[in-house]
């Protein structure tokens, strides 16, 4: 299976966007449709993003944090994405939307893993009137190229 198409970017796009939105699914594919569950964050993580007209917030957390499975999980570095610590990933920081283009750019002001203060990242982004798409391209904690889509 391959992550679905996401509905093509709209003119309204960064207003659609604001609001306060809950993590529905957190799903990540090779290039051969085969799904990869995180080891951080597992593969069915609480979350939730914020985004204001200018700043947004972004906190996940794996489902089932206990002390004995959050020192057992690696922290690993991903290409084009955050690090979490211990089962939990949160950062904050402001946007620009590329409406035309379907993309949102954040730079992260804050985070709880002090690594990820100051990066940058562009994403794919879609919203409609009860759901928001973020799709980017990263790798898996084996450092195999994925897509991940959150809903």
């Amino acid at each position: 299976m391959h992550p679905e198409p996401l509905p093509p970017p709209t003119a309204d796009l960064a207003e659609a966007m604001i609001g306060v939105w809950r993590l529905a699914t957190r799903e990540d594919y090779d290039g051969s449709g085969r799904r990869v569950i995180d080891p951080v964050l597992g593969a069915d993580p609480f979350g939730i993003l914020c985004f204001s007209p200018t700043h947004f917030s972004a906190q996940f957390m794996k489902r089932h944090r206990d002390p004995e499975s959050a020192a057992t999980v690696p922290d690993a570095a991903a290409a084009n994405n955050s690090v979490a610590s211990n089962g939990y990933d949160a950062y904050f920081g402001s946007y620009v939307v590329d409406a035309p283009a379907g993309l949102v750019t954040v730079h992260l002001e804050g985070a709880i893993t002090s690594g990820n203060v100051g990066l940058t990242f562009t994403r794919e982004i879609r919203a409609s009137a009860d759901r928001l798409w973020i799709r980017l391209a990263t790798n898996a904690a084996d450092g195999i190229p994925i897509t991940r889509t959150l809903t």
